[in-house]
């Protein structure tokens, strides 16, 4: 186990405000250091093994190479190394995709530096911290019905559908015409062998399909 106050810390975040503001935070009221900052994965690759981070605060949308992708590389050049994923994306697939490539705590950008620290003290002593609204969204993907019918993007359309949220909502938020969301809401409805939208949430819920 790293000694705590000599722990190595590298940001890689393209809004520079946000690298600065963390870096100087970190470095004047936490016992770790600050020891490189880069505006991308692309431009720390080559320099950031000789930074010897202990702990790698990543953003995920970056320029050039994002930070799930960048994420399988950092491992490789740096086996030990925590990374803790820094974002505005708090969709399932996301977070996912970030765990599943090897991060070990995942925080949205409104996260307060303090608690930032604490998740570094977290990842050094072996844990896994991640922001309240990202543990959630967590735990309901582990809690649903591995045997659902649905798609993947069937299932985001009935939570949707969940939450309220009509077709042009629906298709806004997911990047998709009104078109599109009403053929998916026809598969759904056939699927689960029901006629409205009231049906189709009850069954899902019975069912854990969302």
């Amino acid at each position: 186990m790293y000694s705590q106050p000599e722990s190595r810390i590298v940001i890689i975040e393209d809004d520079q405000t946000i690298r600065e503001g963390y870096a100087y935070l970190i470095n004047h009221t936490s016992p770790y250091q600050v020891v490189a900052t880069y505006p991308s994965f692309d431009a720390a690759k080559h320099k950031i093994s000789k930074d010897q981070p202990d702990v790698i605060i990543l953003d995920i949308q970056l320029p050039g190479t994002n930070g799930i992708d960048a994420l399988p590389q950092l491992k490789k050049l740096l086996p030990q190394v925590y990374i803790i994923m820094l974002t505005v994306y708090e969709t399932e697939k996301t977070i996912l995709d970030a765990l599943a490539n090897g991060a070990s705590g995942y925080f949205t950008k409104n996260t307060p530096t303090a608690k930032l620290i604490e998740a570094i003290k977290d990842v050094l002593n072996g844990g896994g911290p991640m922001s309240p609204d990202v543990a959630k969204t967590v735990i309901l993907s582990l809690q649903k019905n591995p045997d659902s019918p649905l798609t993947k993007r069937e299932t985001q359309i009935l939570e949707l559908m969940t939450t309220g949220k009509d077709r042009g909502q629906i298709a806004k938020e997911l990047f998709i015409e009104v078109e599109t969301v009403k053929t998916h809401t026809k598969n759904i409805y056939t699927k689960l062998n029901v006629n409205t939208k009231a049906e189709a949430i009850q069954v899902a819920k019975d069912k854990k399909l969302v």
